[in-house]
């Protein structure tokens, strides 16, 4: 985890966003992260907080404030895996590697790589309708893994999973921070998927939304399943949950 004063990837200053209908989503939201920080956002619905990853992936602007991102590659992975359906696996993959002009064979190995991390080896020539929902949500986190992000931002991308699929993901994700260590920022609904992610979480008022809360989440990395039926777990997911429920 960072420490203060130190690097940092990604930082926002009393950002604000009104779009032009006049709804205001956000308001003076100021955060930072940087190298081995794993940031989760929760709050109630239409707080934000995807407008929020929007703004850091500068996919919208800021009404106010400023937006510092300090990484050379960003990852953003949705809440859909947004596969190209007339790719395989492999060729959806080595699309980061296309866009980027490297040769066949070096995009070829960087995506069998990035296959193989994330458990599909074997799996290369599917296509997206051949794979279940996990499965096309593991190509792309292999895809945002292959560009090698220094930042990586994650739009509720396990929302749409049946529960056992998004807990193995959730496991799945928290292994590969370990090994890549890149700042992530992560959206979602889930507090319990918040806590077993995260370094820290960031919890968000109604609209607009603003951040009321930051809730530091002490265990090391790899975290084993097992960790979600402890006392201590269950202690800081309704620590988060009690503040949510105050500010929603």
């Amino acid at each position: 985890m960072t420490e203060p004063g130190g690097a940092r990837t990604l930082v926002l200053e009393g950002v604000s966003k009104r779009f032009p209908t006049g709804t205001v989503a956000l308001t003076d939201v100021s955060l930072g992260l940087g190298p081995g920080d794993f940031v989760t956002v929760v709050g109630p619905s239409g707080c934000g907080k995807s407008t929020l990853l929007r703004l850091a992936s500068g996919l919208e602007r800021a009404t106010a404030g400023s937006i510092d991102v300090r990484a050379a590659s960003t990852s953003y992975v949705f809440q859909d895996a947004t596969l190209l359906e007339w790719r395989s696996a492999a060729r959806n993959v080595e699309l980061v590697g296309e866009l980027r002009g490297e040769s066949k064979a070096e995009r070829r190995k960087r995506a069998q790589e990035a296959l193989d991390l994330v458990g599909l080896t074997g799996f290369e020539s599917q296509h997206p309708r051949q794979l279940s929902g996990g499965m096309r949500m593991r190509v792309s986190l292999a895809r945002a893994l292959v560009a090698e992000p220094e930042l990586a931002l994650f739009d509720e991308p396990f929302g749409a999973l049946d529960e056992i699929t998004r807990l193995d993901m959730q496991t799945e994700l928290q292994k590969l921070f370990r090994l890549k260590r890149f700042a992530g920022l992560f959206i979602t609904h889930s507090v319990s998927e918040a806590v077993y992610l995260s370094t820290k979480v960031l919890v968000m008022s109604g609209r607009p939304g603003r951040i009321v809360a930051e809730i530091p989440v002490p265990w090391d990395y790899p975290r084993a399943p097992d960790l979600r039926h402890t006392a201590e777990f269950a202690a800081l997911t309704g620590r988060v949950s009690h503040t949510l429920g105050e500010h929603s």
